[in-house]
C-alpha cells in the first residue's frame, strides 16, 4: 500500500510513502481514495502527509515514459479529481508537508484548509513551464484559489521555486516548523480543533462551491485536450 490511514481520537493521520518519491502514481491515487474513504467513515479530522524529507514529488514519469495514452490519462486525470476531492472534503484537511512539494504535489500541498511544512532545505515548486509542459488548467484553478495574485503569476508563469518563509507569504503553506516536529504540529492543530462537523461542511461547501465548478470543468478541459495531443501525436507518427 502506498498510502495507510490510522485513526486516533477522531483524528485520521493519511501518510503517503511509495519508498521513493511518492510519486502521485495510478496506485497510489488508488490507494490515497482508499484511505480517504476510511477516514470519512472513522474520524472528524484529516490530517495528510508524506515520507522523511518529500510530501510529494508530483506525477510518476514512469508511467508517461511507457506511452501507454489511457494509462497516462487517466493517471493525470485522477491525480486532479483526487485534488478537487480533498479541496472539497467535509472535515478539516490538515497538512503536514514534511519536505519537497513538486508539481502536482504542490497543487496537493494547496488542497490543505491548514498547512504545515518543516523546516530545512526544501522547496514547492509548479515547475511545469521550466521542463516543457503547460499547466494544466486545473493547476491553474487549484493555484488561483490559495496563492497570492503576484505568487500565482510568478508561480505558474515563470515556474519560481519557493523556498522558506516566502512560500509562507506566497500562500503556498501557513506556518513552518522544525522538520522533527511537523507532524506532531499538525497532530495537535487537529487535535484541538473544536468545531461543529455539519457547520464545517456545509461552510465548506459554501466558501468553494464556485471554485469546484470551475476546477472540475476545468479537468474536463485539461481531459479533452489530453486526447486531442494523444490523437494528433499518433496521426503525425502515421503520415511518417
Amino acid at each position: 500500500m502506498r498510502a495507510s490511514c490510522e485513526v486516533e481520537n477522531g483524528v485520521a493521520l493519511v501518510r503517503m510513502d511509495d519508498g521513493g518519491k511518492n510519486v502521485v502514481s495510478p496506485a497510489m491515487i488508488r490507494d490515497l481514495h482508499v484511505a480517504l474513504d476510511h477516514a470519512e467513515r472513522s474520524a472528524s479530522v484529516l490530517v495528510l502527509t508524506g515520507r522523511e524529507q518529500v510530501f510529494c514529488a508530483g506525477f510518476d514519469l514512469q508511467v508517461i515514459k511507457r506511452g501507454n495514452p489511457v494509462e497516462t490519462l487517466q493517471m493525470l486525470i485522477g491525480g486532479f479529481r483526487l485534488a478537487a476531492r480533498l479541496l472539497a472534503f467535509p472535515m478539516p484537511v490538515v497538512i503536514a508537508c514534511n519536505g519537497h512539494a513538486v508539481a502536482m504535489g504542490a497543487f496537493l500541498l494547496l488542497t490543505g484548509d491548514y498547512r504545515f511544512w518543516a523546516k530545512g532545505d526544501f522547496r514547492i515548486a509548479t515547475n511545469e513551464v521550466a521542463i516543457g509542459l503547460t499547466v494544466p488548467r486545473a493547476g491553474l484553478e487549484i493555484c488561483r484559489q490559495r496563492l497570492t495574485p503576484a505568487a500565482l503569476t510568478r508561480a505558474t508563469l515563470l515556474a519560481e521555486d519557493w523556498y522558506g518563509d516566502a512560500a509562507v507569504a506566497a500562500g503556498f503553506v501557513d506556518q513552518r516548523v522544525d522538520a522533527e516536529t511537523v507532524l506532531d504540529a499538525a497532530m495537535a492543530y487537529a487535535k484541538g480543533l473544536s468545531l461543529d462537523a455539519m457547520a464545517h461542511k456545509h461552510s465548506k461547501a459554501r466558501l468553494r462551491q464556485r471554485e469546484l465548478v470551475t476546477l472540475r470543468k476545468a479537468i474536463w478541459r485539461d481531459a479533452l485536450s489530453f486526447i486531442w495531443m494523444g490523437c494528433s501525436a499518433l496521426f503525425r507518427k502515421k503520415r511518417k
